[in-house]
Formats: C-alpha cells, structure tokens, sequence
C-alpha cells in the first residue's frame, strides 16, 4: 500500500524553495568562497557563469538540483550576480534550454562531493541513525521526514523524490515496531496468554471488563480506598509479569502507558496477535502501579490498618 504520511504544506515545499531565503541563509549557503569562484570564472558567457552559480547554491541550500535552474527567489538571482559582477541577466533563458546545465550539475557533484541517495554507505548510515531515533523518541513520521532531510543535507547526500523518502522512513519505523513488540513479547507463556485474554472479556451480568476494572482505580482518601488499591496492586502482580523490560526506552513506555490506560477494550482486541499478547507488559509496567508513600500520615495508615484487621 502506498505510503503517504507527510502534509500538503510539506510535499509541496519538499526539495524546493518555500519563500525566499532570509539574510542569514543567504550568507550561509549563497556566499561564493575563493573555491567557488575559480570553479566558476572560466565558464564561456554570464549566463553559463551565473547558471553554474545557481545550481551550486541551490543544491547546497535544498540538497537537491531543480529541474529549472532558473526557479529561484529574486533575492537569491540579485545576490549571485552582484557577487559575479553581472548586470543584465536577460540572457539567462538560455541556461536553462541549453546543455551545459548538465554538466554542470554533474561537475558539482564530483567537484563538491554529493552522493545519490542510491549509495549504499549513506543509506545504512541513514537507516542506522533513524533507527536510534525511532527506538529512543516518539516523533511523528512527518518530523522524522523532516529530520532526515536535515541529516542528507548536513552529509552532501542528495534528496531522493518525497515518496522515496517516506518508504524509507517508514521501512525503519516498521522495523523498531518490531523489534518493541518482540522485546515484551518475550517470556510470556501459553498460560499467561489465556489469563491475560481473559481479562479482555466482559462476564456474564457485567458491564465492565476485569481490565476496566483494574484501570479504575479508588478516587476517595480513605481507608476502604487505600485496602482497594492495595488489592488492584496485588491483582496485577499476580499476572506474574515480572521479567524486566528496562531495555525499552522511557519515552516509549510512556507512549504506550498511555495508550493502555485508555484504550477500549474493543481496540485491543483488534490488535494483531504479537501486540495483543504482549500490551499487558507495557500497562502493569508502565503505569503508577505503586503503594502509597511513606510520607503518609500516621493516623491514615492506623485506620487502614483496622479496616484490614477487620476484613475476613
């Protein structure tokens, strides 16, 4: 199926100029150095000279060449042909139907270092670097587009075509999903599986499932309520979900707590089999599944105390 995760604004605005470059970038990435100059002062013509000039600044500010050299903001044409000492830019036209745009684009490449984002070497590194940030962070697939767009420019390695970029990123977000589900997947037992479903379904005469149950915790500072969170602590450690999932990271816990503390139980139902059994790993040990403090007054934890004594 395809794969389409980034907005129209972002689409549109992808491998192009979004609006004309403000003054820093200008200075930053449309300043010809000594370097550029002597690749540029032997071309034939101003319009060779200020096309060549184009097209390496633009692939420096895009990380992309344009399919018309020519589509550039105003401000960006001015500064390059001050810098060339150029005054008529009305022969610029045949830049743009002529050959030698070619060449060039292919002499910036070999002369500057750009690599297609075909190469194997930059790809794994890319792949290798979104992996860590998919595994460590919760970002949207939009800004992890963002982000690796950022990290092709910081590496001369030039921006594949938008819908190539999104399967990418989408290719290492499937595999770190896989790799979380196998990770609390992992240690659950045929047994367990079947008292975990169970808490999926809803008992005859019931309204709520032992899972909403569990999810509701007491709302009153009393003694009743502290014996019934005691009790709802105990339920869930009796899962004997105790192998450690520390290997997971926090921020990912976190996404997923908050998911299981409120999802419907239809939802999870619907989840794929290696999920479903694995989401309990996540809500007992992702959530405040704790006593209460010590800090807690004493007069509270003597009426507790008695209303436990006093329980059959």
């Amino acid at each position: 199926m395809p794969v389409r995760f980034l907005t129209a604004a972002q689409r549109q605005n992808y491998g192009g100029y979004a609006g004309p470059p403000t003054a820093e970038e200008l200075t930053q990435f449309f300043h010809l150095n000594d370097a550029d100059l002597a690749l540029i002062a032997p071309r034939r013509g101003n319009h060779n000279r200020l096309g060549l000039a184009l097209q390496l600044t633009t692939v420096r500010f895009l990380g992309t060449f344009l399919e018309d050299p020519l589509a550039v903001p105003e401000s960006v044409l001015r500064s390059l042909a001050r810098q060339l000492n150029i005054a008529d830019l009305n022969g610029l036209e045949a830049y743009r139907a002529g050959e030698q745009r070619w060449d060039h684009a292919a002499e910036i490449r070999t002369r500057y270092g750009y690599r297609d984002f075909t190469d194997r070497e930059a790809g794994f590194r890319l792949a290798r670097w979104l992996y860590g940030l998919c595994w460590t962070g919760t970002e949207r697939p939009g800004v992890l587009c963002e982000r690796a767009t950022d990290w092709l420019l910081s590496y001369q390695v030039l921006l594949p075509g938008a819908s190539v970029l999104e399967r990418f990123v989408a290719r290492v977000r499937r595999r770190v999903e896989e790799r979380l589900w196998h990770t609390l997947g992992q240690g659950i037992t045929a047994e367990q599986h079947a008292q975990l479903d169970q808490l999926l379904k809803v008992p005859p005469g019931s309204r709520t499932s032992p899972l909403d149950q569990l999810r509701s915790g007491p709302v009153t500072v009393s003694g009743p309520s502290l014996v019934r969170a005691l009790q709802r602590l105990q339920s869930v450690r009796d899962l004997g979900l105790t192998r450690s999932i520390t290997t997971i990271p926090p921020s990912r816990l976190a996404l997923l707590a908050r998911f299981a503390a409120s999802a419907k139980v239809s939802v999870i139902q619907r989840l794929p089999a290696a999920r479903r059994g694995a989401w309990p790993r996540w809500w007992p040990s992702c959530r405040a599944w704790k006593p209460p403090p010590r800090t807690m007054p004493w007069r509270f934890w003597k009426s507790c105390c008695a209303t436990c004594s006093a329980r059959p």
